[in-house]
């Protein structure tokens, strides 16, 4: 299957970036280099170094990025390993970051990935396959009150406590393999009358996901360290798929503009602590209508721009 991902404000993310010729940028989620592309297209005599963990999306950027190899450098890792692994390479500041979050169009649209409900495949979800833990070994393997944590905090999910307990009755009878199992024992575990707005499945595969991935501990790890390798006047730009994403890189780019920890009441500061830049987007960039009529998974997307002093 060819890994096809729509670029999600692409025009609005390249003008935020503000790309000089000669920058050094740093795309954390390469995928099919959408992004990349259009980034590279504007290099003469800088950099793009593109990193992703998934395979797929590793060889799909490889190929539609060949003819710019002379200005880019691909790299197949988690970005949060990103900036230190450059760093031994001597590649210490950037002019650019950019990370577009969640999981790709390919990821969800390639069945044997086990990321969606809508077609019955093993339960894998892993973006790195070359980690072990895969949604089976959770599913199967957690107990019931961390399958509750994870729904509920990774999912929002109001129903999670039953859907936990659905899933440790339903695994005493035999290991759950499969993405159409799961989603038969969500159903079950949410009554009927309550099945609205949206797949009943949605949010639990999303909480099993981000477990999977770790998703949310790499990017809260990743941010303060993203920030302090920009080179001042560079631009780190962050698209959002959900409100638990949003939520943290909002709160990472407020303490890195003040992150001032004196009592309100002192009239100095005394902590010390410097800002290291300022939010660009006091409200998130979200899609325009044409975006959303092209490509509906946008929908959800919020974009937020942090400058370096």
């Amino acid at each position: 299957m060819e890994f096809k991902h729509y670029s999600v404000m692409l025009e609005e993310t390249i003008e935020e970036l503000k790309i000089k010729p000669d920058g050094i940028y740093l795309d954390g989620t390469l995928g099919g280099a959408g992004h990349s592309s259009e980034i590279a297209k504007r290099l003469k005599t800088g950099h793009l170094y593109g990193v992703d963990q998934d395979a797929a999306a590793i060889e799909a950027a490889s190929e539609r990025l060949k003819e710019y190899s002379d200005r880019v450098t691909i790299i197949r890792n988690n970005y949060c390993n990103a900036i230190e692994q450059l760093a031994e390479d001597g590649i210490k500041e950037f002019d650019g970051i950019l990370l577009d979050l969640g999981v790709s169009s390919y990821q969800l649209d390639a069945a044997d990935r086990g990321f969606s409900y809508r077609y019955d495949a093993p339960l894998d979800m892993r973006m790195d396959q070359r980690q072990e833990l895969t949604a089976s070994d959770i599913v199967n393997g957690y107990s019931e009150s961390e399958l509750y944590r994870i729904i509920r905090d990774y999912g929002e999910e109001k129903f999670a406590k039953n859907i936990a307990k659905h899933i440790v009755i339903a695994r005493g009878k035999g290991r759950i393999e499969t993405t159409s199992q799961l989603d038969e024992i969500i159903h079950a575990a949410i009554p009927a009358k309550m099945r609205t707005g949206g797949h009943p499945a949605k949010q639990t595969f999303q909480a099993i996901r981000i477990e999977c991935n770790q998703e949310l501990k790499v990017l809260e790890n990743s941010l303060d360290e993203m920030i302090k390798a920009l080179k001042p006047g560079g631009r780190f730009c962050i698209i959002t798929f959900h409100s638990l994403e949003d939520r943290i890189v909002k709160s990472a780019f407020k303490r890195n503009e003040n992150p001032c920890t004196c009592p309100p009441e002192f009239p100095v500061c005394v902590c010390g602590k410097k800002p290291l830049g300022k939010v660009i987007t006091r409200k998130p960039i979200i899609p325009s209508d044409r975006e959303l009529e092209e490509n509906s998974r946008s929908k959800s997307a919020k974009l937020r721009v942090f400058e370096r002093e």
